[in-house]
């Protein structure tokens, strides 16, 4: 299954920016999607997670009030909202199509992984 992310770059501290990630319909529409980042040296960490309907979702604490993850199953689409943006958001971000149909952090409950996005924040 292919996924598609975009939106990354390169942004000023406080600044915003929105990722996409393009998913088959048939594999997204019904399922969780979630959001992972990876920073220079340090493990893959969960981000955001919103459930198949969009209808409930769930944030690591070092994005919460900032960060704001959405899906429209029309298009097929996840897509994560990065507002107030620290240096520390610096990372490569990834998108996931989740196994079942609820929001949740778990790396494993994801079978689909999409190839990474680079965000870099500048201070």
């Amino acid at each position: 299954v292919q996924l598609q992310a975009s939106g990354g770059g390169l942004v000023q501290a406080g600044g915003s920016l929105r990722l996409s990630c393009a998913a088959a319909k048939r594999t997204s529409t019904n399922n969780a999607m979630g959001w992972f980042r990876q920073a220079p040296g340090k493990e893959r960490e969960f981000v955001a997670s919103i459930s198949w309907n969009g209808g409930s979702a769930t944030y690591a604490d070092s994005v919460k009030g900032r960060f704001t993850i959405s899906k429209d199953n029309v298009k097929a689409t996840a897509y994560l909202q990065l507002d107030n943006i620290k240096p520390e958001d610096t990372a490569v971000y990834y998108c996931a199509v989740g196994r079942r149909s609820w929001a949740t952090s778990a790396t494993s409950e994801y079978a689909y992984w999409g190839r990474g996005d680079l965000v870099t924040v500048s201070s």
